[in-house]
């Protein structure tokens, strides 16, 4: 009786705060009371009318309050003409990729503009399951930064790769209702869709069921299977690289993310698309960024669209209000009564420079610095997960069949995640294929790194120019087992051992020695050490793939891809050479 008295008694206090709220809003909103801040004499893009008219802005409590000159308020902004947008949002974004703890990845993103992520952390869970979701849950909810989740669909992404996790439906709708999470993460296993595989339709029937978004991820898929993967529930994607593939899925209803990652440009091809076709159904999106690519966030990618034709306004919905809406965040991505106070201003709509980033009411950035500290932000443990079974630099020996000496090569395509294959003659020392550095033909090995079970997969990459080394790293997506490119087996040999010693990382190695490490300590995927230290380090790494003679600008981008066993055309993991549009282990050897 006592407890169910307390109850009712908690239920009647937090009505009566919440009726006071609303009174409180509307005398601000009236003008009876003063305003917690005022910003003054804006240039108000209102991506609801699509106009822009010079107005006041009035907040309380996080929340704005009026949108009418004449307000007044505790702490007045007199922007004096400047141009005042809702804050940018992220509609997909893995923040492991940045290579920071999400702290550190606020700070760069904040002072962008963007004050609203949509994370999926795929990469964390394929490595670290449920405790890899809860560990970013934690690591992001008391940021000045609004992080929300989808749950990823394809842990592992595919059976053709050993991941550390197999997540079910089951094990998703543990954590489905939470608030933080907005649905299920691209689905990246289409033909299990298509193919009506019950335990990938299990998970969409899980969002859908609690009235959640499903993401898709399909690169080229088309036609009547294209129309399957659509009625099945899936209601996005980011992997449009053509104006026609993009038309296509718009046509069906289907809301394109346009990606600008650091590995994979997809803006600049689909202008046309933006420039003539209903944008309402479009939004920005990153992806998979490295830290170097954060300081000009969702910005930079308004900016280019501007910069190519794209109208103003629709570009800012496209960064704003569209994805709000399509991830029903009903309360944010524009400026009206009653949003959260989630506002940039920008001198002009050129450059997107913010001058000034408010989040809930709250400057957090001012000509492009954060204006509060995240030092204090600190994460919880986690395990260990660089798991490796003894390896001897045997392990790393191919054997040439007899009479079969022409190989299957994966090609990279700068700034592109698909591949093409190529048949090529081996090099053969001492009945063994080895690199061929004189046709930028290199060895490449994918060892599993989460249950020790010994699987390595081998084949040849061509695309990246090394002359001598290695380069190794635990970042390779999607089950993040270890990857090592190298020009001999005694260097990449000496690049995975390293790894194991780190827990995890990227390295350049030459003749035995390390020319540059950075180490991942966090699932293998994330530093804990500052945003500022990381992108030294990740120059040091470039610097020296430019020594042994890597022609790619950012090889360890590239070479994580080499992984994905959903992209097509070719690609490796720990299970050996990867035939994506069969959906198959095939033979290095033709």
């Amino acid at each position: 009786m006592i407890s169910c008295y307390y109850n009712q008694k908690q239920t009647k206090h937090k009505k009566a705060e919440k009726m006071k709220n609303i009174e409180k809003i509307i005398r601000v909103s009236k003008g009876s009371d003063l305003a917690d801040i005022v910003i003054k004499n804006a240039k108000l893009v209102n991506v609801l009318s699509e106009e822009i008219y010079e107005t006041d802005i009035a907040v309380i409590d996080g929340k704005i309050a009026g949108i009418s000159k004449g307000y007044k308020g505790r702490e007045e902004y007199d922007v004096k003409g400047a141009y005042v947008t809702p804050s940018f949002i992220d509609g997909h974004v893995h923040l492991e990729s940045s290579m920071l703890m999400p702290s550190e990845f606020a700070k760069l993103v904040l002072a962008s503009g963007t004050t609203t992520v949509i994370a999926d952390p795929h990469e964390i869970s394929n490595v670290m399951g449920l405790q890899g979701i809860s560990f970013m849950r934690e690591a992001t909810k008391n940021l000045p930064l609004d992080v929300y989740m989808m749950l990823p669909s394809c842990v592992p992404a595919t059976s053709l790769e050993t991941s550390g996790v197999d997540l079910n439906s089951y094990d998703l709708a543990l954590l489905i209702d939470a608030p933080w999470v907005l649905g299920i993460a691209e689905m990246m296993n289409f033909p299990g869709v298509i193919n009506c595989d019950k335990s990938v339709l299990s998970k969409i029937k899980l969002g859908i069921d609690k009235n959640k978004r499903v993401d898709g991820h399909a690169p080229h898929l088309c036609g009547k299977e294209l129309d399957a993967y659509v009625a099945s529930g899936v209601a996005s994607d980011h992997e449009c690289t053509t104006p026609d593939e993009a038309i296509e899925k718009l046509r069906l209803g289907m809301h394109l993310m346009v990606r600008e990652a650091t590995g994979a440009r997809d803006l600049e091809p689909l202008i046309p698309v933006l420039k003539k076709y209903n944008t309402r159904k479009c939004m920005f999106v990153t992806d998979d960024r490295h830290p170097k690519h954060l300081g000009k966030h969702i910005s930079r990618m308004v900016k280019k669209a501007v910069r190519l034709g794209v109208d103003p306004i629709k570009a800012i919905q496209m960064a704003s209000i569209n994805t709000a809406e399509y991830f029903k965040l009903y309360n944010v991505g524009a400026i009206a009564p009653g949003y959260k106070a989630d506002i940039a201003v920008f001198e002009n709509l050129e450059t997107f420079e913010p001058k000034m980033v408010f989040k809930n009411g709250i400057l957090v950035a001012k000509d492009g610095k954060t204006t509060i500290d995240l030092t204090e932000m600190k994460p919880p443990a986690l395990r260990g997960s660089v798991n490796i079974k003894y390896l001897y630099k045997e392990d790393l020996q191919i054997k040439i069949p007899d009479k079969k000496e022409n190989i299957k090569v994966i090609n990279v395509i700068p700034q592109q995640l698909i591949t093409k294959l190529s048949i090529e003659p081996a090099k053969i020392k001492n009945g063994m294929a080895i690199s061929d550095t004189d046709n930028d033909i290199l060895k490449i090995a994918v060892i599993e790194r989460h249950k020790a079970t010994g699987n390595i997969g081998l084949g040849f990459v061509k695309g990246f120019g090394l002359k001598s080394g290695a380069i190794a790293s635990t970042v390779a997506h999607d089950s993040h087992n270890m990857i090592v490119i190298g020009t001999n087996d005694d260097d990449m040999y000496y690049a995975a051992v390293e790894l194991v010693k780190s827990q995890g990382g990227k390295i350049i190695v030459e003749n035995g020695k390390t020319l540059s490490h950075l180490p991942l300590p966090i699932a293998g995927l994330m530093s804990d050490k500052s945003a500022e230290e990381v992108m030294a380090n990740i120059s040091e790494l470039e610097q020296a793939s430019e020594k042994i003679g890597c022609k790619i600008a950012d090889p360890f981008m590239s070479m994580a891809f080499l992984s994905l066993s959903v992209i097509p055309e070719i690609k490796i993991t720990d299970k050996g050479l990867i035939d994506v549009n069969k959906f198959e282990v095939t033979n290095l050897f033709l």
